[in-house]
C-alpha cells in the first residue's frame, strides 16, 4: 500500500513569498482571510492549517521592514477563532518559549485542544534575538547555547502539566455538596534548571493529551531535539536527493529515544505554480518570482548577507566588490540568522552570477527561491507522490503566493489527482490531528527518557 501524503496549508503572512501587489491579494488582518484559507484547506481534506508568529516588527537599516507594516496578529487568538468555523482541520501555531512560561502556554494550548475537539498543534521555537527580547519584561535574550536546553525542559514541563489530571475521574465522596477526589486533579511539581514550579493545573486532560508537537531546525541539535520529542519536523530540503538524506538522518535518530520511524513526520515547506501546460506553468512561475523579488526587495535581501547598507547599488547591476561585514552587529534585526559563513556564501554567489551572467536581482531570484512544484496538475501530483514514496518527505506544507485565495486552484485541480492515485484521503476518518497524521496516542512523560541535550553533549565528547 502506498504511503499517504500529509498536506498542510501555511498562511504566509508578512514575508517576501507573498505577492502583495497582485489585485487578488487580501488582508493579513481581516479574519475573513484566515477563514477563507482554512475553509479551503478543510474542503481539500488537508491535515492542518499553519500560522507563524512574529513577536516584534523586523527592522533593516533601522527602519521597519516594509512587509511588516501590515501587522502581526496573535497566533493563538486566530487559531482559537478558527476552531469555531472549522470542524476537522488541525490548527498549528508557532509559539516561542523564550519569553513565555510553561504554565501559561500549556494552559492556552490545552484550551485550544478542548475548543477544537483535539485539533491543536504547536510548532515549538526559541530565539537568541535580543532585539525581540526588548519587548518583554525579562529583557535581554536567551544565550544561544541554552536554546535547546530551555526548549527541552519547557516541553517536558508542559507535558507534566497536561498529564497532571487523571485519565478518568477518581471516585470520591459527597460531603456537604462537595465532590472529594484523591489525588487532587492537576497537582504538579517540576524542579529544573530553567523552571521551578508547583501547583495545580486548571485544565482537564484534552482529547489528544498533548497537542501535536512540531519543530523546525536543520542543525545537529535541532534534529536531535525533534527525534527526542517532536511529532513532526519542518525541512528546508527541497530537492529529492537532499530530502532523502535529511529523511534518513532524522529517522535514524529515533531508536535511541525508544521511537519508531513513523512516530516523526518530515514535512518540508513547498510552493507551487499550476498551468494548463508545463511551459505555461514555468512562465507563470517566472512572473511570480519577479513579483516576489522587486528591485527594492532584492537589495534588502542582499543586505542580509552582506550586512552593509547597499541602498546605493543598482538592483540590475553586479554584486558589490567588497566582502560582507562579518561583525556581530547586524543590519537586519528581528529575523533568524540565515548565513553561518557570510564570506563563503558570497563567494558562491559571485561564482554563480559570473557563470550565468546575473545581476543582483536575478541572482537573488535564483538563490532565494524555495523549491517549488511547477507544472500541470498531473505533473505536480506525480512529483509529490514520487517525493513521498521515495522517502524524501512524508508530506508538504504548501505556501501559496496569494493570500487568501492562493490555495483554491490546488484543492480543485491537484487534490482529486492525488486521490485517484490512492495517496490522499477522500474523507476525514478521524477527529483529532494526531489521527489525521497517522500518529499513535501521545506517550506520557518518562522520567528515565534520555534528553536530547545530554545526548548531544555525550556525542560531542565521544
Amino acid at each position: 500500500m502506498p504511503k499517504q501524503i500529509i498536506l498542510a496549508a501555511h498562511f504566509p503572512g508578512v514575508n517576501n513569498t507573498t505577492v502583495w501587489s497582485d489585485p487578488a491579494s487580501g488582508s493579513h488582518i481581516d479574519f475573513a482571510s484566515f477563514v477563507h484559507l482554512a475553509r479551503t484547506a478543510e474542503r481539500g481534506l488537508f491535515d492542518f492549517f499553519f500560522l507563524a508568529e512574529g513577536l516584534r516588527l523586523r527592522e533593516q537599516r533601522g527602519r521597519i521592514h516594509d512587509l511588516d507594516v501590515v501587522g502581526r496578529p496573535d497566533t493563538l487568538t486566530v487559531l482559537s477563532a478558527l476552531a469555531a468555523v472549522t470542524s476537522h482541520l488541525g490548527l498549528v501555531g508557532t509559539l516561542n518559549v523564550t519569553f513565555r512560561e510553561p504554565y501559561e502556554l500549556a494552559r492556552q494550548l490545552a484550551t485550544l485542544d478542548h475548543l477544537s475537539g483535539g485539533r491543536a498543534g504547536w510548532n515549538l521555537v526559541t530565539t537568541s534575538d535580543a532585539f525581540t527580547g526588548e519587548n518583554f519584561r525579562r529583557g535581554g535574550y536567551l544565550d544561544r547555547s541554552l536554546r535547546y536546553e530551555r526548549a527541552a525542559e519547557f516541553l517536558r514541563t508542559a507535558r507534566t502539566l497536561w498529564e497532571s489530571w487523571p485519565a478518568d475521574p477518581v471516585p470520591g465522596d459527597r460531603d456537604g455538596g462537595r465532590y472529594l477526589s484523591v489525588p487532587a486533579p492537576g497537582a504538579f511539581t517540576h524542579h529544573g534548571e530553567q523552571f521551578d514550579i508547583a501547583g495545580q493545573f486548571t485544565v482537564p486532560r484534552t482529547p489528544q493529551l498533548h497537542p501535536v508537537i512540531l519543530q523546525a531546525g536543520d542543525s545537529h541539535d535541532g534534529r536531535e531535539f525533534a527525534a527526542a520529542g517532536a511529532d513532526a519536523i519542518f525541512s528546508r530540503h527541497g530537492t529529492l536527493e537532499d530530502g532523502r538524506e535529511f529523511y534518513r538522518d532524522v529517522k535514524s535518530r529515533l531508536a535511541r529515544y525508544g521511537r519508531r520511524p513513523d512516530d516523526l513526520k518530515i514535512i518540508p515547506g513547498m510552493t507551487f505554480v499550476l498551468g494548463d501546460t508545463d511551459a505555461e506553468a514555468q512562465e507563470r512561475a517566472h512572473h511570480i518570482r519577479r513579483q516576489q523579488v522587486s528591485p527594492q526587495t532584492a537589495i534588502l535581501l542582499l543586505e542580509q548577507l552582506w550586512n552593509r547598507d547597499l541602498s546605493g547599488y543598482d538592483p540590475e547591476g553586479p554584486l558589490p566588490a567588497e566582502n560582507p561585514d562579518t561583525s556581530d552587529t547586524g543590519i537586519s534585526q528581528g529575523r533568524a540568522g540565515r548565513y553561518a559563513d557570510r564570506i563563503g556564501t558570497a563567494r558562491q554567489w559571485r561564482a554563480l552570477a559570473e557563470e550565468k551572467g546575473l545581476g543582483i536581482r536575478d541572482l537573488i531570484i535564483e538563490v532565494t527561491g524555495r523549491q517549488s512544484f511547477i507544472g500541470t496538475p498531473q505533473r505536480i501530483a506525480e512529483r509529490m507522490d514520487h517525493f513521498v514514496q521515495s522517502d524524501a518527505a512524508d508530506g508538504f506544507i504548501l505556501v501559496p503566493h496569494l493570500t487568501p485565495g492562493g490555495l483554491d486552484e490546488f484543492v480543485d485541480r491537484v487534490v482529486p489527482l492525488l486521490q485517484e492515485r490512492g495517496v490522499f484521503r477522500t474523507a476525514y476518518t478521524g477527529t483529532t490531528l494526531r489521527e489525521h497524521l497517522g500518529l499513535g496516542p501521545a506517550r506520557p512523560v518518562s522520567p528515565d527518557a534520555p534528553s536530547p541535550v545530554t545526548t548531544t553533549v555525550r556525542e560531542e565528547a565521544a
